[in-house]
């Protein structure tokens, strides 16, 4: 059990977003702390706590794309789990037990798959 605070989702999307600044901002780690008013010790501590999930993330698995006529009924879907409709028209259908850190990374890769 960890003993540690609970993650803050929206700390780390904050940092993410900011990480994601900096790399194409061409800036160096101080300047761009300065330029939008950051604590260096933080956006050290925070690149180094996301680049650590990431690496502990699980790796994708190859995933299969059905025709939508070949679907299984929305019964049985709801029944056996979850069906999203993607804005490209994809339907994604995910079983009772899907993790929800996997499907939040997954569905940006989809979406840009479709664009």
């Amino acid at each position: 059990m960890s003993t540690g605070k609970p993650r803050d989702p929206n700390k780390e999307h904050f940092w993410r977003a900011q990480l994601l600044q900096w790399r194409r901002s061409g800036l160096s780690v101080r300047a761009f702390c300065e330029q939008r008013g950051l604590s260096l010790p933080s956006f050290y501590a925070w690149r180094r706590t996301i680049a650590h999930r990431d690496d502990q993330a699980p790796a994708f698995l190859p995933v299969q794309l059905l025709p939508t006529d070949t679907a299984t009924p929305a019964s049985t879907a709801a029944a056996s789990g979850l069906e999203l409709l993607l804005p490209s028209g994809l339907i994604l259908r995910l079983g009772i037990a899907f993790d929800a850190p996997t499907l939040r990374r997954l569905l940006p890769v989809l979406e840009e798959l479709n664009s």
